[in-house]
């Protein structure tokens, strides 16, 4: 065996190791909720996340309490992926012109919408939980709001990646309408 050979066969099997990752896509959402909105226009700033759920690797929690990666993956970044949903969600519920940071109109919306969760996960419980606070700050004029939320959507027992990434997907769509209500 040659150099040459040697060293396409190592690379050759180092492709195959990596070949092996298997990822979720989250499914889009329908909210049925409609609700006027204050502002014509809305900033969805990305979505901040505790660091185990900005991996792209989805965690369950176990019966002790700990979190375990459960071996699929996200199939694309979670903060970029829950923004975009929350953004379409919200300009679907309310009717504004939302869209993520950075605005990409020439005007500056009219209010801006900041989501930080604490928590985001598959429950021990068979939920999955979305916990965190909102924030609306409009452009001019006052009137800031401002929440907290926890949002816990049923799964069935022993829910793999599929069912996780639909409770993801309808916790996200929950929490915009919580937003639409009580922020916008």
């Amino acid at each position: 065996m040659t150099f040459r050979t040697g060293l396409a066969a190592l690379a050759l099997t180092f492709v195959a190791a990596c070949g092996g990752d298997v990822y979720t896509p989250v499914p889009p959402s329908a909210p049925d909720l409609r609700l006027p909105s204050r502002y014509a226009t809305i900033e969805v700033v990305e979505v901040q996340l505790p660091t185990y759920a900005a991996s792209e690797d989805i965690f369950v929690e176990r019966e002790d309490g700990t979190l375990e990666a459960l071996g699929p993956l996200w199939a694309d970044d979670p903060a970029r992926a829950i923004t975009l949903q929350l953004s379409r969600d919200v300009s679907r519920i309310t009717g504004a012109q939302a869209a993520p940071e950075p605005w990409p109109f020439r005007d500056f919306a009219a209010a801006k919408l900041d989501v930080r969760l604490d928590d985001m996960r598959a429950t021990a419980a068979g939920d999955f939980l979305l916990s965190g606070q909102f924030f609306v700050a409009p452009d001019s004029g006052g009137g800031n709001r401002a929440g907290t939320f926890a949002i816990t959507v049923p799964m069935a027992d022993g829910a793999g990646a599929v069912e996780i990434a639909r409770a993801r997907s309808a916790a996200v769509t929950q929490l915009a309408e919580d937003v639409a209500r009580r922020g916008l």
